[in-house]
């Protein structure tokens, strides 16, 4: 198992970075794909037509997103907590990812920096 931390800068506020990953309509907007998001404690999502599979263990508006992210049989739980910082650009969004599979780290790691984040950093940067 390895872990993953980084931080990326999101053009948006907080808040509007917060509601993009527990609002349903707006997820599919930046992922550009099918998505399917409960945001409450125990909900669960379903991102890129089920890439990302999971569910929310915790949910502090504006500032803090749990979840559990699903590996199939994986005795320990595969956790995100995404924190969300302001910035003078905009939001400082932080990701720590543990437990993830070693054969699926380098896949997991490509997907933040360029699906997940590299999108929501698309989505909200001006053209």
């Amino acid at each position: 198992m390895k872990n993953f931390k980084k931080y990326y800068i999101i053009t948006a506020e907080p808040e509007d970075i917060y509601k993009a990953i527990t609002t349903e309509i707006t997820t599919q907007l930046w992922t550009g794909d099918t998505a399917e998001v409960n945001p409450i404690v125990g909900g669960e999502f379903s991102l890129w037509d089920g890439g990302i599979t999971g569910k929310f263990l915790e949910l502090e508006p504006y500032k803090k997103i749990v979840q559990q992210w699903y590996f199939g049989d994986q005795e320990e739980q595969s956790i995100v907590t995404i924190k969300l910082h302001e910035h003078k650009k905009g939001t400082s969004f932080e990701v720590n990812h543990i437990n993830i599979p070693d054969e699926a780290y380098d896949d997991i790691v490509d997907g933040w920096d360029n699906e997940y984040a590299g999108s929501l950093i698309d989505f909200y940067t001006e053209e």
